[in-house]
């Protein structure tokens, strides 16, 4: 399969790779969100001379021989004997003089455990041969966390990383180019279920149908993507039963902290907030505050960031019991079929409209430009409840309304009509108006949209 998207991050690689003098580059993210893949592929098709290390959870002995002797068989010498990271670090640092030379150390934090004392080796290299060396460092990682720390002011890296990459996962559309035979409609419950995250994307089988990948990848007894979830969350902490009580409670749509913590098995509230600070920090999870109303703690509310580990905890590990003994079609019809197709694909919509709408923005294409997207919380005192409009931005002249409609049926010019009746009585401060629909528009709704100046886009402007 080609390489895909991340042209951006190509750009700075290539950019930082003619700086002149020794240079060091940080590159981090979550666990198979395409890093090792990004520096392979700048090395592979740029030409570039340099050399790919992923380093081992092993003693700092075995990392130093195995690094060495790849250099070694790539310059055609005899094998070295380096006694440590430091000496073969800076044997390079003072080979690599005259033309750039690129060393990729994939899996820092696992060197960096072996090696007391790393950073401040790294930081006493690249301070000594900034300007003899041509070598370019690339350090790359997963924990999050431990890679951001690097940046931190009492880090002695501090200040020496020329060019930081936090990889993120890709948007609807940059993943949609890994399943570019299937429809529109297709490719957003195919987001739903995978998001934006490569290895899985490279996964989905165009041969298929959407409901057979998720059988042939989730939903069956011992599919390839089953255990991934639980997999990656024990690789990163220690204790991760609470974390399984906090996804299996924010997969069924409760998001406020104190429902969390009714709502779901976790022991304490200090338990509930060292587990929401593990998954923020991991970056499985996120909060979002209302647009208009962001220094309200009491409205935050958490969710699920990765789509698969959404769909994951909201039917794969809720029902685990009868997904091993069911014919996976039934399981599928059973206890996703409807849920999936009537609130969980259109609820995963709403975020892939506003990520349509800030690939817009970026791109120029909105006018006026929007400085904030989100949701909009508002009160209803008459009704003594508050509700929350989820597709809501704001510009210079106030905020607009996005209505989004995954339903399998146009709009209509009396939906429209009703939803702005809705807004007025509620005398809501939006100056336009605008709506997403899956199955188009009404010859009325679009000249409606048109008359009074609203915005109605459709599932092929999402992917043109």
């Amino acid at each position: 399969m080609p390489f895909i998207g991340r042209t951006e991050e190509l750009k700075k690689l290539n950019k930082q790779y003619k700086e002149p003098g020794a240079t060091a580059t940080l590159i981090y993210g979550r666990r198979r969100v395409g890093k090792s893949e990004l520096i392979k592929h700048f090395l592979q098709v740029s030409a570039i001379q340099g050399l790919y290390y992923e380093c081992k959870q092993t003693t700092q002995e075995n990392n130093v021989s195995t690094l060495s002797n790849l250099y070694a068989e790539q310059v055609n010498l005899p094998p070295f004997a380096f006694s440590s990271i430091e000496d073969l670090l800076d044997y390079l640092f003072r080979t690599h003089t005259d033309k750039p030379y690129v060393l990729v150390l994939d899996e820092y934090p696992y060197l960096r455990q072996v090696t007391p004392g790393l950073d401040s080796i790294l930081q006493t290299l690249l301070d000594t041969y900034k300007h003899t060396s041509q070598l370019k460092l690339i350090i790359c990682g997963s924990f999050v966390d431990t890679m951001k720390s690097l940046l931190l002011t009492h880090n002695p890296l501090y200040g020496r990383f020329s060019l930081s990459i936090h990889l993120k996962a890709m948007d609807y559309y940059e993943s949609a180019q890994f399943y570019p035979s299937f429809t529109n409609e297709d490719k957003i419950r195919l987001y739903s279920v995978f998001g934006g995250i490569p290895y899985y994307n490279q996964l989905i089988n165009p041969a298929l149908s959407v409901k057979d990948n998720i059988i042939e990848l989730l939903a069956s007894p011992n599919a390839r993507l089953e255990s991934e979830v639980q997999l990656y969350l024990q690789g990163e902490l220690s204790k991760f039963t609470n974390a399984n009580e906090v996804f299996e409670t924010l997969a069924k749509g409760i998001s406020k902290y104190k429902d969390i913590l009714d709502q779901s098995h976790v022991s304490s509230n200090p338990a509930l907030a060292d587990v929401l600070k593990r998954l923020l920090l991991m970056e499985m999870i996120h909060k979002e505050t209302p647009i208009n109303d962001s220094k309200n703690k009491r409205r935050t509310a958490y969710y699920i960031s990765d789509n698969m580990s959404l769909f994951y905890y909201r039917y794969i590990f809720r029902y685990a019991s009868p997904l091993r003994i069911m014919n996976s079609d039934a399981f599928y019809t059973r206890y996703i079929e409807k849920d999936f197709e009537e609130t969980y694909v259109p609820k995963r919509f709403e975020h892939i409209c506003r990520q349509f709408l800030i690939r817009q923005n970026r791109q120029g294409l909105l006018n006026p430009i929007i400085d904030a997207i989100g949701t909009y919380s508002y009160d209803l005192p008459t009704e003594h409840r508050n509700d929350e409009f989820d597709v809501v931005t704001h510009d210079n002249k106030g905020y607009i309304n996005y209505e989004v409609n995954f339903r399998n049926k146009p709009i209509s010019q009396t939906i429209i009509e009703k939803e702005r009746s809705q807004m007025q009585t509620a005398n809501l401060p939006f100056y336009s108006y605008g709506f997403f629909s899956r199955s188009g528009y009404t010859t009325n709704a679009l000249t409606y949209i048109k008359n009074t100046q609203g915005r109605a886009y459709t599932l092929d402007d999402l992917y043109q």
